[in-house]
C-alpha cells in the first residue's frame, strides 16, 4: 500500500486549498484515513479524520477544513479554507484498516498502518 499526499503550496492567508491523499494497492474500501500535520519547530499532530460514515476535527481547523472521501478514486481529500499563518505546516495522510477509530484514538499516530510522503503547505500573511 502507498498513500501519495498532494496539493501543497503557497497560499494566501484566508485563501483556499485542498490536498488529496490517493492510495494505491489498497483494493478495499475498508479503511480510514487520518490527516496530520507537522509545523517548524513543532510536533506533529492530528487534524482531521474519516472513517466509516464518521469525521472528526481538532479544535484548530473545525469550521474551516472539510474531510472527505471519494472511495471510487481511493482518495480522501482535505479542503483548507480561510487558511491562516498558522496552518503552515507538512500536511501528512495515514491510512488504518479496518473499522472507525473514536473521538479518544484517531490522533494516536501508532494506530496507523500506512503513511503518505507529505506535502508542504505555506500560508503567506
Amino acid at each position: 500500500v502507498q498513500l501519495q499526499a498532494s496539493g501543497g503550496g503557497l497560499v494566501q492567508a484566508g485563501g483556499s486549498l485542498r490536498l488529496s491523499c490517493a492510495a494505491s494497492g489498497f483494493t478495499s474500501d475498508y479503511y480510514t484515513v487520518g490527516w496530520f500535520r507537522q509545523a517548524p519547530g513543532k510536533e506533529r499532530e492530528g487534524i482531521s479524520y474519516i472513517g466509516h460514515s464518521r469525521t472528526f476535527y481538532a479544535a484548530s481547523v473545525k469550521g474551516r477544513f472539510t474531510i472527505s472521501r471519494d472511495n471510487t478514486k481511493n482518495t480522501v481529500y482535505l479542503q483548507m479554507n480561510s487558511v491562516k499563518p498558522d496552518d503552515t505546516a507538512v500536511y501528512y495522510c495515514a491510512l488504518r484498516r479496518g473499522n472507525n477509530m473514536i473521538a479518544s484514538t484517531w490522533r494516536q499516530q501508532e494506530q496507523y498502518d500506512y503513511w503518505g510522503q507529505g506535502t508542504l503547505v505555506t500560508v503567506l500573511q
